[in-house]
């Protein structure tokens, strides 16, 4: 990998971790594309490239974090979810669903329920909500609809964001919690891929490729900053309906590719 594949990755990551577009369905095309998608480094590359995602969440909710430990349980209790299904029953989803046609499948499948999103929610009697307003209650449901972002292609944040809607949320406070919620979702993530990377690759990363980490997080944090400031502002004027058009598009992208042979030998694994 070189040192632009890893800026062009990172801002990729940047853009879409936060978007309810799915991140993975991004990161096969891309890495596909550079013919680097079977080399064993880029997967703990986009995995690890999240904690510039994370940092972007900490630097702009800051005070959020120095709040209450009240928030810390909060997020704790939506964080559950994906520690019991992802001990138990990570392997057995990756054996059944880790493929291009799920990734695909699962971006138009999105792409379809955002069209009628926003319709639906308004129909529903909602106010103005803040962080105080998500109870422990609802807390674990949210996190329940994460544990379905195990399925490729579905989104951590589309599913993280519905799940706050379903539960009475504005857009804005579902986007936010989403959002806090990925702070331990994807810190596990890369512990474990670096965990992994170490005892698969037998133990180290070179100068070049810990150079290739810093820079992608870095360039992550970045434009997740930005990303996260302009879905706060966009959802607030406009709701989710542009999301769903754009998956539609991608998944249908991603289904041609896959038929004329552009995945061949590519599997979700490197992901």
């Amino acid at each position: 990998m070189s040192i632009i594949q890893a800026i062009l990755l990172a801002i990729i990551e940047g853009l879409t971790e936060f978007l309810p577009v799915s991140s993975t369905g991004h990161m096969v095309i891309a890495s596909t594309f550079m013919g680097i998608a079977s080399d064993p480094f880029v997967k703990v590359f986009t995995v690890s490239i999240q904690l510039g995602g994370i940092l972007a969440v900490v630097v702009l909710y800051w005070k959020r974090f120095f709040q209450s430990w009240i928030f810390y349980f909060k997020i704790g209790v939506a964080f559950l979810p994906a520690i019991v299904f992802g001990l138990f029953l990570k392997k057995l989803v990756d054996q059944l669903l880790e493929n291009i046609v799920v990734v695909a499948s699962s971006l138009i499948a999105g792409g379809v329920l955002f069209l009628f999103l926003d319709s639906y929610f308004e129909r529903r009697s909602r106010k103005n909500t803040s962080m105080e307003d998500v109870s422990y209650p609802r807390a674990l449901k949210i996190g329940l609809f994460q544990v379905v972002a195990m399925v490729p292609g579905v989104s951590r944040s589309a599913a993280t964001i519905i799940g706050g809607l379903t539960q009475g949320l504005s857009p804005t406070t579902a986007a936010e919690f989403s959002f806090f919620l990925a702070v331990p979702t994807m810190f596990a993530a890369t512990a474990k891929s670096l965990i992994d990377y170490f005892a698969e690759e037998g133990g180290s990363l070179n100068s070049q490729e810990w150079l290739l980490l810093g820079v992608g997080n870095v360039v992550a944090f970045l434009v997740a900053l930005a990303a996260i400031k302009a879905l706060i502002t966009y959802l607030t004027k406009h709701g989710f309906k542009v999301f769903g058009y754009y998956r539609i598009v991608l998944g249908v992208l991603i289904l041609f590719l896959w038929a004329i042979g552009y995945f061949e030998g590519v599997e979700l694994s490197n992901f």
